[in-house]
């Protein structure tokens, strides 16, 4: 059984990349569960056709608490056979979100629903990597762990902030990077930019997924695009995906960089001298040069 995990920025499209290739490795014969890591609990809604799964927190506070459930009140089956759960998490500015992660997790162990997997996905919030949030990382939970992002600023900020989280844990859990997939916002170059973070990682670019408006109308439905266009392009870029992940042997512990090489690599590709001429309609000028 593999451990993977989806990690990236919020808004990324960390989840609907996650449910397109969970389904898309399902559809190739792998026997799948999703556990949503996120608070938002929208890890599974796509391949459940819902609007959000009821979390294990949240059945919790039903019933009592967490030993009083069963494996069936939490664990869903949906499209393909892929199993579902979500962690959930408190009310927004209450508690502690990750409280969730660990619980769901300790209690899906406890109960057996790990039997008869080939592929376990965390879907785990990743503006930052700490406490509840890392646990799939820290407690070596999810062997090889995947990063969406893109050519913006921000999304390969956290992609960077990330890797240092599984440097952290690479020695004592054994977790390893298995590559940026970069969900396309059409930014400049971008390819060939997240291609170059990927080398400075240490890791590969493992697949660059175009942006196309039918996965917006796919989401709408609660759908997958495997589901809801089969025989599009975009499906099948999914498919390619989930190959890619299914063969891929290319582990590796990242070297993540510093904000000023960050910086300095969009520099090299032109980026914040185009945003500047954009903007202001005059080159940027090296750092602590006057323009």
């Amino acid at each position: 059984m593999r451990q993977i995990a989806f990690y990236g920025k919020g808004g990324i499209g960390k989840s609907t990349t996650q449910q397109n290739t969970m389904a898309a490795l399902a559809e190739r014969g792998n026997k799948v569960m999703i556990v949503g890591c996120d608070p938002k609990a929208d890890s599974t809604r796509l391949i459940l056709h819902s609007k959000a799964q009821t979390s294990v927190l949240s059945l919790a506070a039903e019933v009592g608490s967490v030993e009083d459930l069963e494996l069936d009140d939490v664990l869903l089956e949906g499209e393909w056979g892929i199993r579902c759960v979500e962690s959930g998490g408190p009310e927004p500015g209450v508690g502690c979100a990750g409280r969730g992660v660990i619980t769901s997790i300790s209690f899906l162990e406890e109960n057996g629903a790990y039997t008869n997997l080939d592929y376990v996905c965390y879907d785990v919030l990743g503006d930052v990597v700490c406490g509840g949030f890392a646990m799939p990382i820290r407690q070596g939970k999810a062997q090889e762990i995947y990063i969406v992002t893109s050519g913006e600023m921000m999304a390969m900020y956290a992609a960077n902030n990330i890797a240092r989280g599984i440097l952290k844990y690479a020695h004592s859990g054994g977790v390893r990077l298995g590559g940026l997939i970069c969900n396309s916002r059409n930014t400049d170059r971008e390819a060939e930019l997240i291609e170059e973070l990927a080398r400075r990682l240490n890791t590969q670019m493992i697949h660059f997924i175009p942006r196309d408006n039918i996965v917006q109308h796919a989401e709408m439905r609660r759908m997958t695009v495997l589901e809801f266009a089969p025989d599009s392009a975009q499906a099948e870029e999914y498919q390619t995906l989930a190959r890619k992940i299914d063969e891929n042997e290319k582990k590796t512990i990242p070297t993540p960089i510093t904000m000023d090489e960050l910086e300095e690599l969009m520099i090299a590709f032109g980026i914040i001298d185009q945003a500047d001429e954009a903007i202001v309609g005059k080159p940027h000028a090296p750092v602590g040069v006057a323009v």
